[in-house]
């Protein structure tokens, strides 16, 4: 069994060449960058409290900018009213009301019989809007207090002072629609019943409806208006993530604001630039695939002309390989792109490919958790598995494949039993014609691109490959595709 430097962990094995310097450096670069992109998903640290607060789509952070100064301003505009308006005006009218209570507290101590009360209570009533008589008792009742004081409280409780040299208790909430005072007349108790229209203004209710009512329609026209905007910005990203998929979208035309509709002339010539690029590089791989099958046919017959001997066959091998590496050369530039997705059921195709590794003498041990619907390019997919499977039993004789869903997605995990991969190489093996050179075998073939082929299917459909150790000392493939 191989040791774990001389496993290569690539799918197909290495070219003889040695790759180019500068190709290396770009391929670092880009496995660095997209080796480490799922480890900074899931180490990211936790975001502070106050942005966990803060909604991540930008429909809510843009109905959160209109809606925070909407809210300050109807905070100011109350602070103002109440500090300016209706302070001073219920100030004001609960002076008019000790005013009137004063002067009836003294027409009543001036009235020498039973008749000059009633003209004080009849002009009282007519002319003041107050119900004031005198009670059978000499003792001021105890009304209860509120939880909390009412600036009416505090206001007909200042002006009454001010006015009256006399004791007296007010209540100003047990009674619905009045407001009631006693004032002590040493002798007699005087009870004064006042209407609660003559100490409040309308004007509060109406100020406040009018703030009310046009946040609220001020609100839905910004949610109707920023959600028409958002529309094209979701309609782009989308297009986006169906594009990455290989899933054609021909309906799709740039809308909305200029800036949007900057970034969907962007995504539409993007678009036709790579897909220009990969009809060239397909065409031309294509045409030098045509090329070499020339000679090579023509180098086999006449190896089948010269007979049989250990030079001949040794000939016959190598343009078998260079026949191989053909095929995988044109296969990864192809890239699988002409094939289009289809629903199918992944724990079917993983079923079909172990058994058809078992045909080849493989030991395969398939769980496939539940059924797994999935939107994939069926051909792709059997490639990028049947690589992965092979490549362990290659390197590890036995080999665990299981299924299921995870993370909002379906994650299929490839565990074998070999000798594993250093963690310093398990990014380098994804890099196209990369290979470990103590672990060459010429006896396989291959060209090197086997796992580049397999990242580069999982990826088209929107997922990650990752290699790690596996539980009993292997490698493990982890793929992870989105539902």
């Amino acid at each position: 069994m191989p040791n774990a430097e001389d496993r290569l962990r690539e799918g197909e094995r290495g070219a003889d060449r040695p790759t180019d310097r500068s190709a290396d450096r770009s391929a670092d670069r880009l496995g660095e960058t997209t080796g480490l992109a799922a480890d900074l998903l899931t180490l990211r640290p936790p975001r502070p409290w106050p942005r966990r607060l803060l909604p991540r789509s930008l429909l809510g952070r843009s109905l959160l900018i209109i809606l925070l100064p909407l809210v300050f301003l109807q905070i100011i505009s109350s602070w103002i009213f109440y500090d300016r308006h209706y302070d001073q005006i219920t100030r004001r009218l609960s002076q008019y009301l000790a005013g009137d209570v004063g002067a009836v507290v003294q027409m009543i101590r001036e009235a020498t019989d039973e008749n000059e009360l009633e003209e004080v209570y009849e002009f009282a009533y007519r002319r003041l809007w107050l119900r004031v008589r005198l009670l059978d008792t000499d003792t001021l009742s105890q009304p209860s207090r509120p939880w909390i004081p009412t600036i009416l409280d505090e206001k007909l409780t200042n002006a009454l002072e001010e006015r009256l040299d006399h004791a007296f208790v007010i209540d100003t909430h047990s009674l619905p629609r009045d407001v009631w005072i006693e004032v002590d007349l040493g002798n007699d108790i005087l009870y004064v019943l006042v209407p609660r229209e003559r100490l409040f203004s309308e004007t509060s209710y109406i100020f406040i409806m009018w703030m009310v009512g046009t946040s609220i329609i001020l609100f839905v026209v910004a949610l109707l208006f920023m959600r028409n905007q958002i529309k094209p910005i979701r309609r782009l990203a989308q297009v986006s993530e169906l594009f990455g998929k290989g899933i054609e979208v021909s309906d799709f035309k740039p809308e909305g604001a200029t800036e949007v509709r900057q970034a969907s002339i962007a995504f539409l010539r993007m678009r036709e630039r790579i897909r220009r690029q990969i009809e060239q590089r397909t065409a031309m791989l294509a045409g030098v695939s045509h090329d070499l099958r020339t000679p090579l046919t023509r180098m086999k017959l006449e190896l089948a002309l010269l007979g049989e001997g250990g030079e001949v066959e040794a000939l016959n091998h190598d343009v078998a390989q260079m026949e191989r590496m053909i095929d995988g050369y044109l296969a990864f530039a192809r890239g699988e792109s002409t094939e289009q997705p289809r629903p199918l059921d992944l724990g079917d195709l993983l079923r079909q490919v172990a058994a058809q590794a078992r045909r080849d003498g493989g030991r395969v041990d398939l769980h496939v958790e539940e059924r797994l619907p999935a939107v994939l390019r069926r051909e792709a997919m059997r490639r990028c598995l049947a690589n992965l499977i092979n490549n362990a039993q290659r390197y590890g004789g036995e080999v665990t494949v299981t299924a299921g869903r995870r993370r909002d997605g379906v994650e299929i995990l490839v565990d074998d039993n070999g000798g594993g991969i250093p963690p310093e190489l398990r990014e380098e093996v994804f890099k196209p014609f990369f290979r470990i050179e103590r672990s060459r075998n010429p006896e396989t073939g291959g060209t090197g691109l086997g796992l580049t082929i397999a990242r580069d299917v999982v990826r088209s459909h929107g997922g990650e490959l990752t290699l790690e150790e596996a539980p009993a000392g292997g490698l493990r493939a982890r793929i992870w595709l989105p539902q």
